[in-house]
């Protein structure tokens, strides 16, 4: 048994070897992609997902590490950036005491406390007033 231990040691050596970051995601992509597969039988699922799976021990067993690693770098990169868009798009500031409101004449943001009930917002930007419900 120590002997395929070995062989496999021998031929990991120099390696990337790590399931980082975007490893991770090529296998929940899969993963994901083969539960489509079960419901949708089409030939293009089939060959994405052999792309991915091919992609995926391509970045395990390369011998290029630094590449590997910057790969790892711009996805960790770009997911924060789909993140803070993502975050700007639906108003979620990290804030569960108080809720943002545009004002209607001006698009200003004005953050009010939650559990208010009816309230009237005074925009300080135009000085308009607004009913909202918190």
């Amino acid at each position: 048994m120590n002997n395929w231990r070995d062989k496999l040691y021998r031929f990991m050596q120099g390696r990337y070897g790590r399931i980082d970051e975007l490893g991770r995601f090529l296998m929940y992509l899969l993963f994901g992609l083969l539960l489509v597969s079960f419901f949708v039988r089409s030939s293009i699922f089939s060959l994405l997902i052999l792309l991915v799976l091919i992609y995926d021990y391509y970045r395990i067993l390369s011998k290029d590490i630094s590449a590997r690693y910057q790969e790892n770098q711009h996805y960790i990169q770009a997911r924060e950036k789909v993140r803070t868009k993502w975050n700007k798009l639906i108003g979620s500031h990290g804030d569960s005491t108080h809720r943002i409101y545009k004002c209607p004449t001006c698009g200003q943001k004005v953050r009010v406390p939650k559990g208010k009930g009816k309230i009237s917002i005074h925009c300080p930007n135009c000085n308009c007033n607004f009913i909202k419900r918190t």
